[in-house]
């Protein structure tokens, strides 16, 4: 009896499909309308070590400490003299990122970029700079001392840079002073932004949102391929709703079969849905190679001629042999890579093997290139 009872749980065991990983929906989605923005702002790092702009190339960085000196009261010389005198100050470029829901004087961080000539910005002091959104208002005021991740090190032109030297952080070095308006939704629903577009996805999400938070009646329904709108109570009480609906485990649908081509890296990346239909690839690499050798032409002595320079070129031809291999239909990602590898294709052979493939109709997949 118990041999029967083993036999058929294992019988069940095999007749259940397989199900994808349960995955997060504050990992597939964000909620509609929480977002950052990105602010930006012009300013000033002194207290350089002669790394500096050289302000005779950079009158920009000129005339902004004439403004920022007239402003404080301070008489100054011409500003031909100062572009022979300042070697400590540098131009800049200040960004950072608003966190949804920031509130003034809340502390953000913020990259201090040089946009002249300077040779490096550590050891600067940022000066108080005013950080702008896209609509011009002032969202939060940057100041402070600039962490940069490098040294360098030079003597009558030789020189030694470790890392990157003219852009800089401060961490905390920025005080929020304007919120941005943020609301939770629309009305009584709130709606769900995946992160990649799927209808499969979409519909997987709204059936766990109905089945563990509903009471009865459906309250998530998929607008489309991207958005979820659930209905969620008012108040406070719509963050604790909210906080729950993320933490809620969805087994997705498989991702599209896609293959990421990089043709500047030569990179290529496939996911596991990648699917071939029976297919022969012959790949061949062709070299020519073009040499001259220059040659100088004396004259006969006393023929009064000329010296000339002829070249003698040379052209090689080489052909690499080409491996042939058949790849059946249907074969999984590990068999493409080591049949590919088998006839020696590298990672720049991959680019055109792959797009050949797929103008054939031979390669199941999206064919991306970035």
């Amino acid at each position: 009896m118990k041999a029967l009872l083993k036999l058929a749980l294992v019988a069940l065991l095999i007749a259940l499909p397989l199900g994808a990983d349960a995955k997060r929906i504050k990992d597939l989605s964000s909620i509609q309308g929480v977002r950052d923005n990105q602010l930006i702002g012009y300013g000033l790092v002194v207290g350089l070590d002669g790394s500096g702009d050289m302000t005779t190339q950079t009158p920009f960085t000129i005339q902004s400490i004439v403004n920022m000196l007239t402003q404080m009261g301070v008489n100054i010389p011409p500003a031909s003299v100062l572009q022979t005198m300042l070697k400590n100050v540098a131009a800049v470029m200040v960004t950072a990122t608003l966190p949804p829901f920031a509130r003034p004087g809340q502390p953000i961080d913020v990259t201090v970029s040089s946009i002249g000539n300077a040779m490096s910005l550590v050891g600067g002091t940022l000066l108080m700079t005013p950080l702008k959104g896209a609509d011009g208002q002032v969202y939060a005021m940057a100041q402070g001392n600039l962490l940069v991740g490098g040294i360098g090190a030079g003597a009558k032109g030789s020189k030694v840079v470790v890392n990157h030297l003219s852009v800089g952080r401060i961490p905390s070095g920025a005080t929020v002073e304007r919120a941005v308006a943020m609301p939770l939704g629309q009305g009584e629903f709130v709606n769900l932004e995946l992160n990649d577009t799927d209808f499969t996805t979409a519909s997987l999400i709204a059936e766990a949102i109905n089945h563990d938070l509903s009471k009865g009646k459906p309250i998530a329904a998929p607008l489309d391929g991207r958005t979820i709108q659930v209905r969620a109570p008012e108040g406070t009480s719509r963050v604790e709703f909210i906080s729950r609906l993320q933490n809620l485990q969805v087994d997705t649908g498989q991702s599209e079969a896609k293959v990421i081509i990089n043709a500047r890296t030569g990179s290529v990346v496939m996911n596991q849905n990648v699917t071939l239909d029976e297919c022969a690839v012959a790949h061949g690499n062709l070299t020519v190679v073009i040499s001259t050798e220059n040659q100088v032409s004396q004259p006969a002595p006393l023929s009064e001629g000329q010296t000339v320079e002829t070249g003698q070129a040379t052209v090689d031809i080489k052909a690499d042999k080409g491996g042939l291999i058949a790849l059946k239909k249907g074969v999984s990602l590990n068999e493409v890579v080591k049949a590919l590898n088998g006839i020696g294709a590298t990672p720049q052979d991959l680019l055109s093997i792959l797009q050949s493939m797929k103008s054939a109709g031979a390669l199941h997949a999206d064919l991306e290139i970035i």
